[in-house]
């Protein structure tokens, strides 16, 4: 296992760890709130969360057994799984998300040994996403709607090294507008392609939280005065 996998697997695991334990302190009613992402409650993302640790468990496991598979069936399928599940009471998904999370990292190092061609579909003839990433892929996934609870845990809370590891994987997937990230504790992040960018400045934590989509308007500045949009995920 390579170093960066070992440390992203170390980082899945942590982050997990926090998410249960903010997920463990809410009751069933409080699952019924609104969360940060729009149309959902707690509960959606909660379920999705478990949902998605199941599939990346069955990708890596078909990988390994000789069997490929998708992550989804179908886009639709999948937002209607989650919201099936997230009509159960919190406590119910709560568990699912508690297995899940331990299916998957049962299996997580498993994609540190294939091979950099070594692809899988999120669905059926959808973009093909190396294996490789899968682990980086639940890390953002966990911390960011851990955050996207509203449940006592923020941006704020997301380790440096996590911040900045986004912020990595953020310039290889934007290429839109260009925004220059730079980062209060030092680093610069180019997003898109343009030799003159916006430059947006602030803690990494917060500039990798924006760069999802989010708002976080209040500890950031802009070269230009106004922050840029940038598309959600």
């Amino acid at each position: 296992m390579t170093s960066l996998t070992h440390d992203l697997t170390d980082a899945v695991a942590s982050a997990t760890d926090r998410l249960l334990g903010t997920v463990r302190a809410l009751s069933d009613e409080d699952g019924t709130a609104p969360s940060l992402c729009e149309g959902w409650t707690r509960c959606h993302v909660v379920a999705h969360l478990a949902l998605n640790a199941e599939a990346l468990a069955g990708v890596l496991r078909g990988l390994r057994d000789g069997r490929p598979t998708t992550m989804y069936a179908s886009a639709g399928g999948r937002d209607a799984d989650i919201d099936a599940l997230a009509t159960e009471a919190l406590s119910v998904v709560r568990e699912r998300l508690a297995t899940a999370s331990r299916s998957l990292g049962e299996v997580l190092g498993i994609a540190a040994g294939l091979g950099t061609d070594i692809v899988f579909e999120r669905t059926p003839g959808g973009p093909r996403i190396p294996a490789g990433r899968i682990a980086l892929m639940r890390l953002g996934e966990v911390e960011i709607h851990h955050a996207d609870l509203d449940a006592g845990y923020s941006w704020a809370d997301w380790p440096e090294a996590t911040a900045r590891t986004m912020l990595d994987d953020a310039v290889g997937r934007n290429d839109g507008p260009g925004v220059v990230l730079s980062a209060t504790e030092g680093g610069r992040w180019t997003l898109g392609s343009r030799a003159d960018a916006v430059t947006v400045a602030g803690p990494a934590a917060a500039l990798a939280w924006w760069s999802t989509g989010r708002r976080a308007d209040a500890v950031l500045s802009s070269s230009t005065g106004e922050l840029p949009r940038m598309e959600g995920r």
